[in-house]
């Protein structure tokens, strides 16, 4: 048996940042990748804060290099075609930060990984976990590969993604009923781009019944575009994606405009249940990160921050873990605080997004003194104290009592 510091499984963002920061911390690291990279992967927008991990593993210089489009807002039209005033964010952020990128999430995830490797980390890709090596005490001890290799460890991290290596054996998913939304997406070539730098904007496009589109510029003139709604309103006329797809490109004038000369690409995808976290995001020996703990409904682009964020977190905690000798479920107990208080944060948002009586102009309009903190939460600068915020958003939405969920399992308390 290999003894690794840390193993984690999978490297996709967040398993690569922590991989990489592991690593340059001189800890001895393994990244279980089932696939080969490049893969292809959706969520290519990024938010401005994703620069500061990004930035501790050398990465922003690695992103200025590439032709990636620079994005330095976000944008909301109306289904008439009326487009928002731009959230700019270096009218509030006076940072590089405050420009981010659009990426194609095949280069980047590979970029990432390689730079993990850079760093001093073990790659080994074509490799997937099938299952834990458990002790008498039902400890995580490591993972044993498709090869039956067994890769034994101090601790196991979780980067699966969305398939949920440990949340499915375990039983800890725990979905958001009421985001439970479908995508359907595509890509074209040829579509049209706004001028000077709302070029590489991201435009988020209302449709009826709470549904919307996103809009997302990528590099050698291709755009990502899809659609998110209710399951009922999507399927009212039938389930072929093509279809509905036609269809709602009609339901939104600016959408329809910017599609207009544009050429559909590749295949329509599909996938629903979006929003979920994981019951608890840590036992005796593991630790989930990025996806594999938790996903919010993707209309503000926070699934790429918080993988980041959740990584960088938990390198540090295991790093220092690691010298005092303590690595039990307590010690996560931090970073699934701090974690969750800003996912709750976006997700009081993204419940009022999706509720009739909401607009972001009604709010400003009546409390203008709030537009630098809802830009803080378009930027990803989520860990501050946002309740004035959401007490003004509460008269115009009805919002989440925040999930209890997703703690450590700890032996000396009993979680249900």
């Amino acid at each position: 048996m290999a003894l690794y510091d840390a193993i984690i499984i999978g490297g996709g963002p967040a398993g690569a940042m922590c991989g990489a920061l592991l690593a340059q911390h001189g800890r001895k690291v393994a990244i279980l990748e089932k696939e080969s990279f490049p893969r292809y992967i959706v969520g290519e927008s990024m938010l401005p804060y994703c620069y500061f991990p990004l930035d501790r593993i050398g990465m922003i210089e690695k992103l200025k290099e590439t032709n990636f489009p620079k994005k330095h807002s976000v944008q909301f039209v109306g289904r008439s075609g009326r487009v928002s005033q731009p959230f700019y964010f270096f009218k509030h952020f006076k940072h590089e930060a405050s420009q981010t990128w659009q990426v194609l999430r095949s280069e980047f995830d590979e970029m990432m990984l390689n730079n993990a490797r850079e760093k001093g980390a073990h790659v080994e890709e074509n490799t997937a976990a099938t299952s834990f090596i458990i002790d008498k005490d039902d400890a995580v001890k490591g993972v044993i590969d498709q090869h039956g290799k067994k890769w034994q460890t101090k601790i196991v991290i979780d980067a699966s993604g969305r398939q949920g290596f440990s949340s499915s054996r375990l039983g800890w998913r725990v979905r958001d009923e009421y985001l439970k939304k479908m995508a359907i997406w595509q890509y074209y070539k040829g579509a049209k781009r706004d001028e000077g730098i709302d070029e590489g904007a991201t435009t988020i496009a209302y449709l009826p019944q709470n549904g919307w589109f996103w809009y997302i510029p990528l590099p050698n003139d291709m755009v990502s575009v899809g659609i998110v709604a209710d399951r009922e309103y999507l399927y009212q006329n039938g389930k072929d994606p093509k279809e509905i797809f036609t269809r709602e490109i009609k339901n939104n004038l600016w959408i329809e405009d910017h599609l207009a000369a544009a050429t559909s690409t590749g295949e329509i995808r599909v996938t629903g249940d979006y929003s979920y976290r994981s019951k608890h995001c840590a036992k005796e020996g593991l630790i989930l990160i990025g996806d594999a703990f938790t996903f919010l409904d993707p209309v503000f682009s926070s699934g790429l921050f918080f993988a980041l964020k959740g990584g960088e977190l938990v390198a540090d905690i295991i790093h220092e873990g690691l010298d005092r000798e303590d690595l039990s479920p307590d010690s996560f107990n931090e970073y699934a605080t701090k974690l969750c208080l800003g996912i709750e944060d976006m997700r009081k948002l993204v419940y009022a997004f999706y509720d009739d009586k909401f607009s972001f102009a009604s709010v400003l309009k009546k409390y203008p003194e709030f537009n630098g903190d809802i830009t803080d939460c378009l930027i990803g600068n989520l860990f501050k104290d946002f309740d004035p915020l959401f007490k003004a958003v509460a008269e115009f939405a009805s919002l989440p009592a925040p999930l209890k969920h997703g703690s450590p399992l700890c032996q000396n308390r009993n979680e249900g």
